[in-house]
């Protein structure tokens, strides 16, 4: 029966999952993938999307808040010192379900900037963190969104080869980032770090402009966890 609802818990972890689609992924019968979804949903270990399916609940993104507050207290002098380099809002994102969400964010003192409040919910298929997310994330996630996404997947294969991506007036006309991936201890992806602000500071190329900073921060944050 554990081995069922693990199953299950790991086929809605990339993204929201039908009853059918739990039946194809796990291989259960349906009767059976109800019922443990069902039970699932009412310890609150899954929960549903308005549309009915099932996705991760909020039980287990609580088991999950400490690391969470372990990564933005590991960020907070890295995207400090990013933002100063820069001169640019900082942001860092994880990924919920078939969006990204910005768990922590750093805003310049003065001056015209890019904010993005903390727990905003943002796609996955427009902007420069979008694209580092289905670089990076399981290849179920790519396939579900990228055919939707304003990128392509020779796109992503760059953001492999170079280390980030970035966007100019792709999300939200007149703003610009660049973003790179956040990897743990045991090199599992965990996050992505971005800068933004408005396009006529950072085009053409945000990443020819800050990307060997965003990297080396990245890359700083990575390996203090």
């Amino acid at each position: 029966m554990l081995d069922r609802a693990v199953a299950i818990l790991l086929a809605v972890s990339p993204q929201p999952r039908s009853l059918s689609e739990l039946c194809e992924d796990t291989g259960l019968p349906r009767a059976t993938a109800h019922r443990l979804a069902t039970a699932l949903e009412l310890h609150r270990i899954l929960a549903r999307t308005s549309d009915g399916r099932w996705t991760v609940g909020p039980a287990l993104a609580s088991l999950g808040a400490g690391s969470k507050d372990q990564l933005i207290d590991a960020a907070t002098p890295v995207m400090a010192a990013l933002m100063e380099t820069t001169g640019e809002s900082v942001q860092l994102y994880q990924l919920t379900g078939t969006s990204r969400t910005c768990i922590a964010a750093q805003e310049p003192p003065s001056g015209l900037q890019n904010t993005v409040p903390v727990g905003s919910q943002l796609p996955l298929t427009s902007g420069s963190a979008a694209k580092v997310f289905l670089t990076f994330s399981s290849p179920e996630l790519r396939g579900a969104l990228l055919a939707d996404a304003a990128f392509d997947h020779a796109e992503l294969e760059r953001i492999r080869a170079v280390g980030w991506g970035e966007s100019v007036a792709e999300r939200e006309v007149g703003l610009a980032s660049l973003s790179a991936p956040v990897f743990d201890s045991s090199g599992a992806f965990l996050a992505v770090l971005s800068v933004s602000g408005p396009a006529e500071r950072l085009r053409p190329h945000p990443g020819e402009k800050w990307g060997t900073e965003l990297v080396t921060a990245a890359g700083r944050l990575s390996q203090s966890l």
